[in-house]
């Protein structure tokens, strides 16, 4: 069996999508821990606490684009303002419906940006994710 991830972010302003999202990485049974937020930022806030000296350091975070309040792109920016010890070696994936290939050439000119996927979250896509970065 392959070896789980020890913790998700889902990052995501519709509760469906992230409800959505949580049945798949649920159904792979591949990882330990699924955290859902709502918006980019409470995403940070969970990224920047500590508990018993520990960060979060989720394994792999699937990032919305369009979110109101603070985007994904802003998102981004203060990710990458986060000490290493609150970033760890995340993999962070753009999971979208946008169908601006600008969007697309903007998250391959980022480099804190591993993917670029389009919605919905699939059994299939997130196999291949998993296959890709953590299962080589």
């Amino acid at each position: 069996m392959k070896q789980k991830l020890n913790c998700v972010l889902l990052i995501d302003d519709d509760r469906a999508t992230n409800f959505l999202n949580r049945w798949v990485i649920e159904r792979l049974q591949c990882a330990e821990k699924i955290k859902t937020t709502q918006s980019a930022s409470q995403a940070l806030e969970f990224l920047q606490k500590s508990e018993k000296g520990k960060y979060p350091q989720p394994d792999l975070i699937l990032l919305d684009i369009n979110m109101p309040n603070m985007s994904g792109w802003d998102f981004i920016e203060e990710y990458k303002k986060l000490s290493i010890e609150q970033k760890g070696k995340i993999i962070l994936v753009m999971l979208t419906t946008s169908p601006n290939p600008d969007d697309l050439t903007r998250a391959e000119s980022i480099p804190e940006i591993n993917g670029y996927e389009r919605k919905p979250l699939t059994v299939k896509s997130l196999e291949a994710l998993l296959k890709k970065y953590f299962w080589e």
